[in-house]
């Protein structure tokens, strides 16, 4: 990555870091060479908290976390270039396990498309049946798997109906008709009042103690294998999404009204 290519990122991010006034916790537990997993919760504004993390850790750490994007934006002329330019690439298991093994960090989101077009009551929670790709990539590249945790992103929408809502019929046509899941529905959000400005919720982050995947690698069962490893990395996820919950409860900050009035010493 050039210094060019930085310095544009840190103008694309300043917007974002500015309204959501991130804050970050075990930074220190993000491994300063090697491979490693980055396994972390999707939430319904994917887009927006994932890359302030990445930057995060762009410049405290000064390496790139590679991510693995959907077909569907990948397919896309012109923004495949971004993408590609920035270090993401198409989400399947060859590339991720290709670049494990060229010893790159890579971020990962198990629930995927279902767990960021989640329904109305389902904040933060993990939606992982079935998911085990990635502790079976991470058992085969000898990578370490660090947990993290984002908090905010599920809030700074409210969602007016889900993608099961009979309202939703016609685009949940549209989704299948496209040939996709019909759980890729995108639900019908909001957010400063009727707008699709996202509200300025404060986001958290945790990278929870790297976990060591080698126990795993000799065994006789590689699919129960990958099924504890799974198990372990969720436990330990949930637990860093609950301590970004209670830091969250305590923060007086956590709104753009209550930063502001923090900044003037009310």
């Amino acid at each position: 990555m050039t210094e060019t290519d930085r310095r544009i990122i840190d103008l694309l991010i300043a917007p974002s870091r500015a309204w959501f006034s991130p804050r970050f916790y075990g930074m220190e537990n993000f491994p300063e060479q090697g491979p490693v997993l980055l396994v972390g919760n999707h939430s319904l504004a994917g887009g927006t908290d994932a890359p302030l993390l990445a930057h995060e850790i762009l410049v405290r750490h000064d390496r790139l976390v590679r991510g693995l994007a959907e077909n569907v934006l990948i397919d896309v002329p012109g923004l495949r270039d971004v993408l590609h330019r920035w270090g993401i690439v198409r989400g399947n298991r060859h590339n991720c396990t290709t670049l494990l093994e060229q010893g790159e960090a890579v971020a990962v989101f198990p629930g995927g498309g279902r767990e960021a077009m989640r329904g109305k009551g389902q904040k933060y929670k993990l939606l992982w049946e079935g998911r085990t790709g990635f502790a079976h990539m991470a058992i085969a590249a000898g990578a370490p798997i660090v947990p993290i945790a984002m908090v905010g992103g599920d809030d700074i929408y409210d969602i007016v109906f889900d993608g099961d809502h009979p309202a939703m019929r016609p685009l949940r046509a549209a989704v299948t008709g496209l040939g996709l899941r019909a759980s890729l529905t995108p639900p019908l959000i909001r957010g400063l009042g009727p707008t699709l400005v996202p509200k300025p919720e404060r986001f958290y982050y945790a990278l929870g103690t790297p976990i060591d995947t080698s126990p795993w690698r000799d065994a006789a069962d590689p699919h129960e294998a990958a099924e504890e490893l799974k198990a372990v990395v969720k436990k330990s996820l949930e637990g860093e999404l609950e301590f970004l919950l209670a830091e969250r409860a305590r923060d007086r900050g956590r709104s753009l009204l209550g930063r502001t009035l923090s900044a003037v010493g009310l």
